[in-house]
C-alpha cells in the first residue's frame, strides 16, 4: 500500500515538473535580435580636395549597425565627419528612409567630429554613400546578441583653464576640471559569439590632425580602425561622439606650440592673430624644420591615442558577460527650443563678450532605447556635466549620450549653466542664452526615457 502511494506522488511530481517547464519555456521568448553592420569609405578624391586642403593622411568612412527584433527596426551611423547640419542631416535620413525602409525617427547618424574632413562637404554622390551604409547593414541582418559595458580612458581632459600669465581663460589642459572618463561599449555579436559591430562612445574632440590640412579621421578613425584589424576587419566598429564641448585630448601640446609659431609668423606681416585664429594649418611654413617635426609628433600621436582607447573598447568587451537575443526597441525624436542671442563683439577668449536678444534656437533630440539601453543624442556640442547629469538621473543604469547627431544646431557650444560664468572660447561664441539649455536638454531626454517605459518620474 505504501509502496503504490509513493508511486503515486513520484508520478505527480514528475507531471509538475514538466508542467513548469512547459511554463518556463512558453514565458522565456524566443530569440529574436537580428544586426549587420557595414562601413563604406567615403574619401574625397584628390581632384575634388579645396584649397587649403592638399592631400589624404588617412581615410574616411560611413559605418553603420542595423538592429530587428522582428517588430522594429533601428540604426545607428557613424561618419567620419567634422558635422552635418541639419539640412543635410534631413537629406540623408530621407535617403536611408527610402533605401531600407527604416523610419527616420529610428535613426541615429553622429559626426565623429574629426577637425580634419573639409568644413562643409556633402553633394548628391557624397550623401548617398553615407546612406548606403544603412542599406548594405540591413542587408547582413543576422542572429544576435547585445551586450553593454563600460570602462574608462584617459586620453581626454577638459580644455578651459586659467592662463597663469594672462589670469584670463584659455585653451589648455585642466587636469582638475569636469572630465567624464567613462567608455561605454555596446557589443554585438553573432549567436555563435563573433563580434558583428561594436558601438563606443566617448567625450573627446578629434582635433590632433587639425593643422594637416589633410583628409584624416583622427583619433576617432584611428581607433575604429585598430578595433576592425583586431577583427580582421570582419567586425564593424562605430565611434560615438560624447559630450566633448569641452574636451580635447590629453597630449595636445604640439598644436599648441604650433599655434605659437603661426601667431609669431603673421606678426612678423603685422597682423595678430593671438585672439582669433584662422582655420586649419594655413600660414604654417610646412618646409620648417621644427614644423615637420611637431607634425610627425602629432601624426604618432593620433595612432597611439587610437590604440589606447581601441585597447580600452577591447578590455571592456572580454569582461561583458550579459549579453540578450530579445530586446525591447523604441524609439524617439523631439525638437526643443531655448532662447537665442547674437554676438556684437569679436575675440577667442578671455573676456566677457556683448550680446543682443536673437531666434531662439532650435535643439534636436533622439532617443534609441535597445532594452536597458539608451541611447541619447543632441544636435550639437555639448558640455560634459550635462552627459554625466543626464546619466545620474536616467531611469536606465545603461545611458549614453551622443552628440552632433542628426544634425549640427546653429547654438555653437552647448555650455552647462554653471560655465556661463567662465570667459571661455566655447561659452563667449555660443549663441544660447544662460540659464536654459542644460535643463531643457536633460528633461527633454528624461521625459522621452520615462515614457519609453510608460513611467511618471
Amino acid at each position: 500500500m505504501k509502496k503504490g502511494l509513493n508511486l503515486r506522488i513520484a508520478l505527480l511530481l514528475l507531471l509538475l515538473i514538466n508542467a513548469l517547464n512547459v511554463v518556463v519555456a512558453q514565458s522565456t521568448p524566443p530569440a529574436s535580435l537580428s544586426v549587420g553592420a557595414a562601413k563604406v569609405d567615403i574619401t574625397p578624391a584628390l581632384n575634388d580636395l579645396k584649397k587649403p586642403y592638399f592631400g589624404i593622411n588617412d581615410n574616411i568612412y560611413s559605418r553603420a549597425v542595423v538592429v530587428n527584433n522582428g517588430n522594429t527596426t533601428v540604426a545607428l551611423v557613424s561618419v567620419d565627419i567634422g558635422g552635418i547640419n541639419d539640412e543635410m542631416a534631413d537629406r540623408i535620413l530621407a535617403k536611408i528612409t527610402a533605401t531600407s525602409g527604416i523610419p527616420t525617427r529610428n535613426i541615429l547618424i553622429t559626426a565623429t567630429h574629426t577637425h580634419s574632413v573639409p568644413f562643409g562637404i556633402s553633394g548628391e554622390a557624397f550623401e548617398s554613400k553615407i546612406a548606403s551604409a544603412v542599406k548594405q547593414a540591413k542587408d547582413k541582418l543576422q542572429p544576435a546578441r547585445v551586450g553593454y559595458g563600460e570602462g574608462v580612458s584617459y586620453i581626454n581632459v577638459n580644455r578651459n583653464i586659467i592662463d597663469p600669465d594672462t589670469r584670463r581663460w584659455w585653451e589648455g589642459p585642466n587636469y582638475d576640471g569636469p572630465s567624464d572618463k567613462t567608455v561605454a561599449v555596446v557589443t554585438f555579436e553573432s549567436l555563435a559569439g563573433k563580434p558583428i559591430a561594436i558601438y563606443y562612445n566617448y567625450a573627446m574632440h578629434g582635433v590632433i590632425s587639425g593643422m594637416f590640412d589633410q583628409v584624416s579621421g583622427d583619433v576617432p578613425g584611428a581607433a575604429s580602425r585598430y578595433l576592425e584589424n583586431n577583427f580582421d576587419d570582419e567586425a564593424v566598429a562605430l565611434w560615438s561622439t560624447g559630450a566633448c564641448g569641452d574636451q580635447n585630448p590629453i597630449y595636445y601640446q604640439q598644436t599648441y606650440d604650433l599655434r605659437e609659431i603661426r601667431v609669431k609668423e603673421y606678426a612678423k606681416r603685422g597682423i595678430d592673430i593671438s585672439n582669433k585664429m584662422p582655420p586649419g594649418g594655413e600660414g604654417l611654413d610646412r618646409k620648417d624644420p621644427k614644423v615637420i617635426k611637431l607634425m610627425e609628433q602629432q601624426k604618432q600621436m593620433l595612432l597611439s591615442m587610437g590604440q589606447l582607447l581601441g585597447e580600452e573598447v577591447l578590455h571592456v568587451m572580454r569582461n561583458t558577460k550579459r549579453k540578450v537575443s530579445n530586446p525591447i526597441i523604441q524609439a524617439d525624436q523631439r525638437i526643443i527650443t531655448c532662447p537665442g542671442r547674437k554676438r556684437l563683439d569679436e575675440g577667442r577668449a578671455g573676456y566677457a563678450g556683448t550680446y543682443a536678444d536673437a531666434d531662439s534656437i532650435p535643439l534636436r533630440l533622439g532617443l534609441i532605447r535597445l532594452g536597458d539601453i539608451a541611447f541619447t543624442a543632441v544636435n550639437g556640442e555639448v558640455f560634459n556635466p550635462i552627459s554625466t547629469r543626464l546619466k545620474k538621473e536616467s531611469p536606465f543604469a545603461n545611458t549614453l549620450m551622443t552628440t552632433l547627431t542628426n544634425g549640427y544646431a546653429r547654438s555653437g557650444y552647448i555650455p552647462h549653466d554653471a560655465a556661463f560664468g567662465t570667459y571661455t572660447f566655447e561659452v563667449v561664441s555660443s549663441r544660447l542664452k544662460p540659464g536654459f539649455a542644460e535643463n531643457a536638454i536633460v528633461n527633454g531626454l528624461l521625459d522621452m526615457m520615462y515614457a519609453s517605459l510608460q513611467l511618471k518620474p
